[in-house]
């Protein structure tokens, strides 16, 4: 079981940009696809972007272009660095494994405590 700590949240200003890390535990996350979600006050919890092991990324259309996944093997740590960044990007940030069945990612992982982005002036 892998147990995943996020971290890297805090309050920022239209069109500035935070990097989020989320650090792993246990051998597995170097074979797995990783990814992260965003649930923001009142709405599901969504699929912001995914990362496979050999490092091909997918990004929700609403981040393209501003949100960019990566990870590091050596660390078992993945980060998220979110530029331009928007209010409606406000939304605590999870991470978690996931498999890809049928279109569609699954998240496979317990849910950590996430991490509170705020954006606002």
């Amino acid at each position: 079981q892998v147990q995943l700590v996020e971290s890297g949240g805090g309050l920022v200003q239209p069109g500035g940009s935070l990097r989020l890390s989320c650090a792993a535990s246990g051998s597995i996350f170097s074979t797995k696809t990783m990814a992260w979600y965003r649930q923001a006050p009142g709405k599901q919890r969504e699929l912001v972007a995914t990362i496979t092991a050999p490092g091909f990324t997918n990004y929700a259309d609403s981040v393209k272009g501003r949100f960019a996944i990566s990870r590091d093997h050596a660390k078992n740590t993945v980060y998220l660095q979110m530029n331009s960044l928007k209010p409606e990007d406000t939304a605590v940030y999870y991470c978690n494994v996931v498999r890809y069945s049928s279109g569609r990612h699954y998240p496979e992982g317990s849910w950590g405590q996430g991490t509170q982005v705020t954006v606002s002036s």
